[in-house]
């Protein structure tokens, strides 16, 4: 389950009272609301399928696959499936590879989302292995679908830009740099991660609006 509001609501007021700066963009732009995803391998499958396409042919992809493949894309229904029948719903050769990775990974056993390692960096090591699962899908499927508190998504492009304007920083942070700014925000970087996406998205809006 992900971070509720109270619990993120909760995070944010200990970093306030840790970090200033939280406080200030608190004030300024408010909480933000949750971020939700269904616990389980669709989600993994569902991230492969929208890598780098549209939300519109991520979905139309999607709808192809559970026709092709039925079954309710069983992971036992993927693994056994063709690559014909995998491209024939609209994957490419590198989306056919990773999806059967990560379908022949859950029907062998190899990995168990019901039973991911309580340690955070286990669970991303676990998840990692599956091709086409890099370090940012595995952190962003333990924040928004299992609601681990302390997921801290360094590599993220809007992660590294606001938490740069957040501490007054002349320039955006390495994913490194970011890693390390945050280690004070221990064990909420969760709702700080989340928090910069709001802020990140609240600043996009107000320059999108009309003089």
């Amino acid at each position: 389950m992900s971070l509720s509001a109270v619990q993120l609501q909760q995070g944010l007021d200990a970093l306030a009272a840790l970090e200033p700066a939280f406080a200030r963009m608190i004030a300024a732009i408010g909480y933000p609301e949750p971020r939700i995803r269904e616990r389980g391998y669709q989600t993994l499958l569902r991230t492969i399928v929208g890598q780098q396409v549209s939300v519109a042919a991520a979905n139309a992809i999607w709808s192809k696959l559970e026709t092709v493949v039925g079954g309710g894309l069983a992971p036992e229904r993927v693994a056994a499936a063709s690559d014909e029948m995998l491209r024939l719903a609209g994957l490419s050769r590198q989306k056919v590879a990773y999806a059967r990775s990560l379908a022949e990974h859950v029907a062998d056993g190899r990995i168990d989302f019901t039973r991911l390692p309580e340690e955070d960096e286990e669970a991303i090591a676990q998840m990692t292995a599956i091709k086409g699962i890099g370090r940012w899908s595995a952190e962003i499927y333990l924040l928004f679908a299992e609601g681990r508190p302390d997921i801290w998504p360094a590599g993220d492009l809007a992660v590294q830009i606001e938490t740069g304007r957040l501490l007054g920083l002349p320039e955006r942070p390495s994913e490194r740099e970011t890693r390390r700014l945050a280690e004070a925000w221990r064990p909420h970087r969760g709702a700080a991660a989340i928090f910069t996406w709001h802020s990140y998205s609240a600043r996009a809006a107000s320059v999108k609006q009309p003089l």
